[in-house]
C-alpha cells in the first residue's frame, strides 16, 4: 500500500487494501422534552435508548412537573412500545381514569417534524453541532492547553 501527499491510497487492484478507521463514531443517546406552557426543552443524555431509559426519562419528567399531568408525544420507537414500558405507564396511571391520568403517550411517526415539534429542536441541535463543531473542538482543546500548561504552572 502505498499513500500520496493527497492521501490517496494505491494499490494492486488484485488486493484488497484495509484502510484502518480512526475516528470511529462515537454515539450518544438523548431523550428530550418540550414543555409547551414554560417554553422549557429538557434533555437527559443515557448510554442507550432502550425501555429502561425510557423509563427513567419519565421519572426524570415527573420528578420536574410532580404536580402535574404530562402528555409525551413520541415517535413509534421499539423502546417505547415495550412490554416494559406499557407496564410501566400501567402502573403510574394506576386507578386512575384515562383523562385523569399521570403520564400519557401519543404515538406519532418517527422523525418527522410535521407531527412531532422534537424532532424540529433535534434537527437545528444536529446543523448547530454540524456547523460549528469543529470551532468548538478548538477551542476546548486550547482550554486544556491554558489550563495545563499556564495554570498549572508555579509562578
Amino acid at each position: 500500500m502505498w499513500g500520496d501527499i493527497c492521501g490517496y491510497i494505491w494499490g494492486n487492484t488484485s488486493q484488497r487494501i484495509e484502510v484502518p478507521i480512526i475516528n470511529e463514531r462515537q454515539r450518544q443517546t438523548y431523550f428530550g422534552a418540550l414543555n409547551y406552557y414554560t417554553q422549557e426543552f429538557l434533555v437527559k443524555p443515557y448510554k442507550k435508548g432502550d425501555s429502561s431509559n425510557a423509563i427513567a426519562f419519565v421519572e426524570y419528567l415527573i420528578s420536574q412537573y410532580p404536580k402535574s399531568r404530562i402528555a409525551l408525544i413520541w415517535d413509534l420507537q421499539a423502546n417505547k412500545r415495550s412490554a416494559e414500558f406499557k407496564t410501566y405507564l400501567d402502573t403510574v396511571n394506576q386507578g386512575l381514569s384515562e383523562d385523569e391520568w399521570k403520564v400519557t403517550c401519543i404515538k406519532f411517526a418517527p422523525n418527522d417534524p410535521t407531527q412531532n415539534p422534537v424532532e424540529d429542536i433535534w434537527l437545528y441541535a444536529k446543523k448547530f453541532v454540524r456547523k460549528f463543531y469543529q470551532g468548538v473542538q478548538i477551542i476546548f482543546s486550547c482550554q486544556e492547553i491554558i489550563s495545563t500548561r499556564y495554570l498549572s504552572s508555579s509562578f
